[in-house]
C-alpha cells in the first residue's frame, strides 16, 4: 500500500475530508467520538498531513518557534526535545532559532524571521523571554507567544513556570537536615530571572534556621561549566564549606572538578547539589544531587498553549499561565558532614 491520504483517513473513518483536517488541526466543534476515530484510523494508516498543502491551503504554516540565548546545551536540548515531540504529535514543526540578547539588531531579526516563516506561535526561553523589544515586535506582529520561567512582568503574556524559588529553599534545607550550616552557593547567569529567585530561595532556608548566609560564600556564576570551576576555586580555599549548591547543574559540576583538582573527595569532604537534573547529572561519579526541573514538559506545556489557541494575542482578562512541580534527586554526592 502506497502512503496514506486524507481520503483513505476519511473513507475508513466514515467522515468527510473537512472533518479529518479540522481533527488534524486540532480546530474546535468536533464531537469527541469523532475525533477518537478519526485520530485512531490516522494512526492505523501512519497518516501525516502534507506541511506544504495544509499551508497552503490557509494562512496557518503550521510552524511554531523557539527562540534561545542560554549557555547550557543540557537546558537547551531539554527544551527542544519536549517542544518538538509535542509539535511532532498535532501534525506540526518545531523552528529553532539561536538568538544573543545583547544584539541591537533583535528585534529585526525577530520580525524577520516571523514573517519570512509565518510562525503560528514562539516559545521564548531566558533570557529571551524577559527582553521587551522581543515581546513589543511579537505584539505588534500579532504572533502568539509563549513565555517559559520570565521573570519580568510576568502577568504580561502566556507563561509556563515552576517554583524556583521554592524548589532551591527545600533543596538547602535538605543539606541542613544532613547536617551542614556552613554552604556556598553559586547564583546563575545575571541575566535570568530564576537566578534570583534561586539565590532568594537559598537565603530563605538559611535564615529560616537561623543560619548566617556570608557574602563569600555566595559567588556569582553565569550558568556554565568553566563558572562553576571559577566559583568552586574562589570557594574551596582555606576555611571552605562543607556543601556547595549551584544554581544549575553544569555549574555544579565545575565545582566537582574544582574540589578534585584541589584533592578533595566529592563527597566526604564536600557536599555539592545542583539544579536541573540533567543527563551528566546521573553519568557522572558521583551522580550529582539536583532539582529535576521538568524542562522538557513545560516546553510541551508552551507547545499545547499554541497549538490550543491559549496564546492568542490579545487576551481578555489574566493571561493563561501553568506551573509544573519539581523534584528533589538526592544522590551520591551529599552526605553528612565529616
Amino acid at each position: 500500500m502506497g502512503v496514506a491520504t486524507i481520503n483513505d483517513v476519511a473513507r475508513l473513518a466514515g467522515v468527510s475530508i473537512k472533518t479529518v483536517s479540522r481533527v488534524m488541526n486540532r480546530e474546535p466543534n468536533v464531537r469527541e467520538e469523532t475525533r477518537a476515530k478519526v485520530l485512531s484510523v490516522a494512526e492505523s494508516l501512519q497518516y501525516r498531513p502534507s506541511q506544504s498543502a495544509r499551508s497552503l491551503a490557509g494562512s496557518r504554516s503550521f510552524l511554531i518557534g523557539l527562540l534561545f540565548d542560554n549557555p547550557s546545551a543540557a537546558y537547551v536540548t531539554d527544551v527542544q526535545l519536549g517542544a518538538a515531540a509535542r509539535c511532532r504529535a498535532s501534525g506540526r514543526h518545531l523552528v529553532i532559532e539561536p538568538v544573543d540578547t545583547a544584539a541591537p539588531d533583535l528585534p529585526k531579526l525577530v520580525r524577520e524571521t516571523c514573517r519570512a516563516l509565518r510562525l503560528d506561535g514562539v516559545i521564548l526561553t531566558p533570557p529571551v523571554c524577559d527582553d521587551a523589544r522581543v515581546l513589543d515586535v511579537l505584539e505588534q506582529m500579532g504572533v502568539p507567544y509563549v513565555r517559559l520561567a520570565p521573570n519580568r512582568d510576568p502577568d504580561r503574556s502566556p507563561r509556563v513556570t515552576m517554583d524556583d524559588r521554592a524548589a532551591a529553599a527545600e533543596m538547602t534545607r535538605k543539606l541542613i537536615a544532613l547536617g551542614h550550616t556552613d554552604i556556598g552557593f553559586v547564583i546563575g547567569h545575571p541575566d535570568h530571572g530564576a537566578s534570583e529567585l534561586r539565590r532568594q530561595g537559598f537565603v530563605d532556608a538559611m535564615r529560616e534556621a537561623g543560619l548566617e548566609t556570608r557574602p563569600d560564600r555566595m559567588i556569582q556564576g553565569r550558568f556554565s561549566f568553566r563558572s562553576g570551576f571559577d566559583a568552586g576555586e574562589a570557594l574551596l580555599g582555606q576555611g571552605r564549606p562543607t556543601a556547595v549548591f549551584a544554581s544549575n547543574d553544569d555549574m555544579a559540576l565545575g565545582v566537582m572538578a574544582a574540589a578534585r583538582q584541589l584533592g578533595l573527595d566529592v563527597p566526604r569532604d564536600l557536599s555539592i547539589a545542583g539544579f536541573d537534573d540533567t543527563p551528566a547529572a546521573q553519568s557522572v561519579w558521583p551522580p550529582l544531587t539536583t532539582v529535576a526541573q521538568p524542562i522538557g514538559a513545560m516546553a510541551a506545556a508552551a507547545a499545547d498553549m499554541i497549538i490550543d489557541g491559549e496564546a492568542a494575542h490579545p487576551h481578555t482578562g489574566a493571561p493563561p499561565s501553568r506551573e509544573l512541580g519539581f523534584t528533589l534527586r538526592m544522590r551520591g554526592s551529599t552526605v553528612e558532614p565529616a
